[in-house]
């Protein structure tokens, strides 16, 4: 299979001065307010006042400020979100452990001061990367950051966060120039039997091909854990994948149960809760200091851009076609045990991309094995809440949510199951990669 790609180097638009330049006045405003206020300082999860404002807080804190600048006020509940949410978690990251020392820095070597206050730091970092990338919510990032900074006590160790801060945000920034976002990629392989092509009932074309060949934030290239070939259509396993979705993936299935519905309905908004109030959850739940709060979501939110990258480099490498497409058209797929259906369609409307491999599933595997990894729980415990409109599902062990994403995307009828169980395997390699070489602790305590 071939297709065709554009290759084509990213530049950031013309007026990213003009947008630096502001920022740095707006942070220089806002200093100047946070230092000549009356303000509380920021606690450890300890309860001891820390020596410089370290409160754990002010990571999840942002984390939902990226949430409702990523997904509300930019729209971007889809893949690319996971891109937004490492880059702003990255730069949190390296904004606190560059003064608490805990962690090796992601990609850099400049230590903060060691008496600054990582609190004022990682509310800057936060800041700064988010209005690089979306300056159309900077009322919403003003206001959260003079928010931040009203919480800190005035004085030097302030000060010096607030610089760090920003300094870590524009290391982020310059890491990923040019690193191949929204490059012209199309995917124009001719229909045939097995080839993806736009399904009903949007018929949209695939979506963010380029994410196939963004440079990763952890991986060595987009397609280090490329999994092999999708199942010929003739095979065992794709006859007895087919039938299965067929059967219980079908909006209108006589043998999908009200619980397997209930379960496929919600995991398929339940990733962007993965890396947003899960891990708020988690952090506030397991008392995290400031240093292992911050490890944490990057360690996640890193994992889980790569896992779409990885996912989406396969996508585009294969190009298999979706149970929608198959079943309808299984008369041309030279397997006899396979018989078409003209009218069937899943439970959840096709995303438009291709099946293989499953893109949430890849994403579940990469942050279920950062999460145990993280947590160090022992036996694969991730101990995670998921709430979904108001539905919460806990979820103690790894195996018990890779075991239902695999699960709900059959029953949804959007994946074969193959696309599936490999999506796990391949985000979990992601996982493994990004622990074994990434947010390490450092000698130095």
């Amino acid at each position: 299979m071939r297709w065709v790609t554009i290759r084509s180097r990213f530049f950031r638009p013309s007026q990213r001065g003009a947008v630096r330049h502001r920022r740095r006045g707006l942070a220089a405003a806002l200093v100047a307010v946070a230092l000549l206020s009356a303000s509380v300082g920021g606690v450890e999860a300890s309860g001891s006042p820390p020596r410089a404002a370290a409160d754990p807080k002010v990571v999840s804190d942002w984390n939902a400020v990226a949430f409702d600048t990523i997904i509300v006020d930019a729209g971007k509940a889809n893949a690319e979100a996971f891109m937004w949410f490492a880059f702003e978690q990255a730069a949190v990251y390296n904004a606190v452990v560059g003064i608490t020392r805990r962690y090796e820095l992601y990609n850099w070597n400049a230590r903060g001061p060691r008496g600054a206050s990582p609190q004022a730091a990682a509310a800057v970092a936060a800041h700064d990367v988010l209005l690089e990338y979306f300056p159309a919510s900077q009322g919403r990032l003003d206001t959260a950051l003079a928010a931040s900074l009203a919480e800190i006590p005035d004085g030097h160790a302030k000060k010096q966060g607030i610089r760090y801060g920003e300094r870590a945000a524009d290391r982020l920034i310059e890491l990923r120039v040019d690193d191949g976002r929204f490059a012209p990629i199309t995917f124009d392989v001719p229909p045939a039997p097995g080839v993806w092509r736009p399904t009903p009932p949007a018929f949209a074309p695939f979506f963010d091909p380029w994410i196939a060949q963004m440079r990763p934030l952890l991986l060595d290239s987009p397609s280090q854990f490329r999994p092999g070939p999708p199942p010929a259509l003739t095979s065992q396993t794709y006859t007895e994948d087919f039938n299965e979705v067929k059967e219980v993936g079908s909006a209108t299935s006589t043998v999908r149960t009200p619980e397997q519905t209930a379960t496929a309905l919600f995991i398929a908004p339940s990733t962007f809760q993965l890396v947003s109030s899960s891990l708020r959850d988690l952090a506030a739940r397991h008392r995290l200091d400031i240093s292992d709060s911050a490890r944490l979501f990057a360690a996640v939110d890193m994992s889980a851009a790569d896992a779409a990258i990885t996912s989406w480099d396969s996508k585009l490498e294969f190009g298999y076609w979706r149970p929608v497409t198959a079943i309808q058209l299984a008369d041309t797929d030279d397997n006899p045990q396979t018989l078409p259906d003209p009218g069937w369609l899943p439970l959840i409307a096709t995303p438009p991309y291709p099946d293989y491999t499953s893109g949430l599933n890849t994403l579940v595997g990469a942050v279920t094995r950062a999460l145990s990894g993280i947590l160090e729980l022992g036996g694969g415990r991730i101990d995670v809440n998921i709430t979904v409109a108001g539905v919460t599902r806990h979820y103690e062990f790894a195996s018990e949510l890779n075991r239902d994403a695999i699960d709900a995307r059959v029953w949804s009828g959007i994946h074969f199951r193959t696309a599936d169980v490999v999506g796990i395997e391949t985000g979990t390699q992601v996982g493994d990669w990004a622990l074994d070489n990434y947010v390490q602790p450092t000698h130095k305590r």
